[in-house]
């Protein structure tokens, strides 16, 4: 259907779900490359299929919802409906279920010649079977509630990626019916074999080999798992809901609703029959085109089990080398960060270095004479937290602690609740943002008092006060005494607990009152440069680009002549390249060891470029629907060093893929002599920077020696990471 009134350009655009799923493809081919260690390879197909699952749960749930208002809605990058966004999200999907069966596969080979081996049944030693049986037996069969489906015995609801053996089942001479069989959430996911090597069964084939013994008194057929995936998108910034409702008690009902949500998707493991497939999509009310078969597991995060069971000679080859993110080397861990933060701005580079400044921080802060206050915005924490321990430490102690907390953090609403219950019975005062935009600003401020005088200390980020994915995501962290800054912190929590989103900010690109608007108007400066004869350049680092508005304006500045540089992890709706309209744009995309999240927006080049770090994507949620902040990179050698990361993600020809004109992407080739991984690299620059540190401190001769041995052999043994 053709909408007369749609006026996109779209031959430089592509389709936001289309584009996601050329993202996880990338992550698939992880699964593939041979210089990935064969364990983290299982579990980049592992994170392959949870990537596909919430994809389906929320994109695809979207579009049905979509799909089914009265009045027809289009796709601003393409021009096309809700249903046919689907049908072609379908169309594409099912290749990726065939490149996934062949990988795991050919994976799984690997690993037995390894000595890892999934099994099947028929592969069971006659101890192994007599084992299983009893473990069943003893273990598995009383948990189990089988189900028959008939006149008596409606369809039961199938909950959202819970692994069912669905079979015919045929008492006597009667007419066959449906038998039903969960895996139960409380039994293992693998089944280990006693005795030596690694040797394991999936639960999920166990339950389909003892089937039949659970359904005894029929005849079976038609064996297969199966796994409804259902529709997750509730958004509460778009449901209706009193003012005076308790937010809290709104958010539980929320989660209540979630496992319940139509069916828009049902996964086969193994070979579905065709009346069986027929009744299945009556029942869950859904097309022949959800169905996806697989031949490979439906579910595979027991991938992250798996090296626990090895000991740490077993785990050699198989894992990445471990590594642990680094103390920075420009700190003093024997005198105050209060103080050194004040003689000069801090960068943290996460997972190179650690987040630790960050926790000593407010761990000092929360016993400090001189620290009044404490204010900082909270979305996504770790399941222990000792940033929550130290603001409550800090209420607890007397400091006024102010804690903006996002309850709809997507999948993380429970736990979200459960701290700021923690955090308001300690005395910090907990607010909880806007009915209709999301609060997803990472900003931290800190106000002391000194002979009357007020000074500010602000941490701003570009991901979330979590510990534990601070070890795996890649994000930077500012850590700054600017005063400017601190009073643009200042004017911000006092707009937020007022429910003002329209405050002026100095320093601070805020959305959503002013991040979009500065934003096009430092474009236009390199737009200007380039039309008046110098060199405009853009480097924007982001995980997704689909905002409308901005891939126009960056059409526009390459029409200008301006080189521009995107380093985009995922979703990327602009296409490179295209002649007359995107001809000066390149798209690099990096898939690695480590998940990239920083957002970086660089205006220029040298010391002249203007940058700036931020919790916002290039997408229109995060510029027009969400409380984003951007910060403004002051210090020159910080300036100095997010350009170098810049140059060196964009040389990276080992794990970057760059964008054609179609949307598709292609690996660099590169001389085998000079392969560069960005990730392998920084994870070397940051512990020799660590030891030359060190090396610059000591005074002890035979200290030194062994500081310059161990950069040696580190440089080495980093270079075969």
């Amino acid at each position: 259907m053709t909408n007369p009134d749609f006026k996109y350009d779209t031959s430089y655009t592509q389709n936001r779900e289309l584009s996601w799923l050329r993202f996880n493809q990338r992550v698939l081919e992880e699964g593939c490359d041979h210089i990935v260690p064969l364990l983290e390879r299982l579990k980049f197909i592992s994170i392959f299929i949870s990537n596909l699952d919430e994809f389906f749960m929320i994109r695809v749930g979207s579009l049905f919802d979509l799909s089914r208002i009265k009045r027809e809605t289009y796709d601003n990058k393409t021009g096309d409906t809700p249903k046919e966004q689907l049908d072609k999200v379908f169309s594409a999907v099912k290749p990726l279920y065939e490149e996934k069966d062949k990988a795991f596969f050919q994976l799984e080979d690997q690993l037995r010649q390894r000595g890892i081996y999934n099994l099947n049944i028929n592969e069971l030693t006659g101890a192994e079977l007599k084992f299983t049986d009893n473990y069943f037996k003893r273990n598995i069969m009383p948990l189990l509630s089988p189900q028959i489906i008939d006149s008596h015995h409606p369809f039961p609801h199938l909950w959202n990626k819970t692994l069912y053996i669905v079979a015919n089942v045929q008492y006597k001479e009667s007419s066959s019916k449906i038998g039903i069989l969960g895996v139960p959430n409380a039994i293992p996911k693998l089944l280990f074999m006693p005795g030596n090597g690694l040797r394991y069964i999936l639960m999920e084939k166990l339950l389909l080999q003892y089937y039949d013994t659970v359904f005894d008194l029929y005849n079976v057929s038609n064996k297969c798992i199966i796994s409804v995936t259902r529709n997750a998108d509730i958004s509460p910034e778009d449901e209706a809901f009193d003012f005076d409702e308790d937010f809290r008690d709104h958010m539980k009902q929320i989660l209540k609703k979630r496992s319940r949500l139509a069916p828009v998707r049902l996964e086969v493991e193994g070979s579905l029959d065709k009346k069986m497939g027929k009744y299945l999509t009556d029942k869950l009310n859904i097309r022949e085109n959800q169905i996806f078969i697989s031949r490979s597991p439906l579910i595979m995060d027991y991938a992250f089990l798996l090296e626990d069971t090895l000991s740490n000679i077993e785990k050699h080859g198989l894992i990445y080398a471990p590594f642990e993110p680094q103390y920075p080397a420009s700190l003093n861990k024997r005198f105050s960060i209060i103080n050194q933060i004040k003689k000069k701005d801090l960068l943290l580079f996460y997972p190179y270095e650690d987040i630790e400044p960050l926790i000593v921080l407010l761990k000092e802060s929360s016993t400090s004479k001189t620290v009044k206050s404490i204010k900082i915005t909270l979305y996504r924490l770790a399941s222990r937290s000792k940033i929550i321990d130290y603001l409550c430490e800090a209420a607890e102690n007397n400091k006024d602690v102010t804690v903006l907390i996002e309850l709809r953090a997507r999948f993380d609403e429970q736990n979200n609740i459960e701290w700021a219950e923690r955090l308001e019975d300690s005395g910090c005062k907990v607010i909880y943002g806007f009915e209709e935009y999301k609060v997803h600003s990472k900003i931290c401020l800190i106000t002391c008092m000194e002979k009357d005088k007020i000074s500010y200390i602000t941490q701003i980020g570009t991901g979330n006060y979590n510990e534990k994915t601070a070890k795996l995501y890649t994000d930077l962290s500012l850590i700054t005494a600017d005063q400017e800054i601190g009073k643009d912190a200042v004017n911000f929590f006092k707009n937020m607990s007022i429910g003002n989103l329209d405050g002026i900010y100095f320093k601070l690109m805020v959305a959503p009152s002013s991040f979009k608007n500065r934003l096009f108007e430092l474009i236009d400066e390199e737009i200007e440069k380039s039309q008046r004869g110098a060199k405009g350049h853009l480097i924007f680092k982001a995980n997704s680009l689909t905002e409308r508005d901005l891939i126009d304006k960056l059409s526009e500045a390459s029409v200008a002549g301006v080189k521009i540089d995107l380093i985009i992890r995922g979703i990327c709706c602009i296409l490179p390249g295209i002649k007359g309209k995107t001809e000066n744009i390149t798209v690099t995309s990096i898939v690695g060891r480590f998940l990239e999240h920083p957002r970086i927006y660089c205006f220029g080049d040298g010391k002249d470029a203007k940058i700036f770090i931020s919790s916002a994507d290039l997408m229109t949620r995060n510029m027009t629907r969400r409380v984003e902040l951007s910060c403004p990179i002051l210090d020159e050698d910080n300036k100095a060093r997010i350009l170098h990361i810049l140059d060196i993600m964009l040389k990276d020809n080992q794990k970057a893929r760059i964008m054609n004109t179609d949307g598709t992407y292609f690996k660099k080739t590169y001389d085998v002599k000079h392969p560069l991984n960005s990730q392998r690299y920084f994870i070397k620059e940051t512990m020799l920077a660590n030891i030359k540190a060190k090396q610059d401190k000591s005074n002890n001769p035979v200290k030194l020696r062994l500081l310059k041995l161990a950069f040696n052999g580190i440089s080495k043994l980093i270079d075969k990471l």
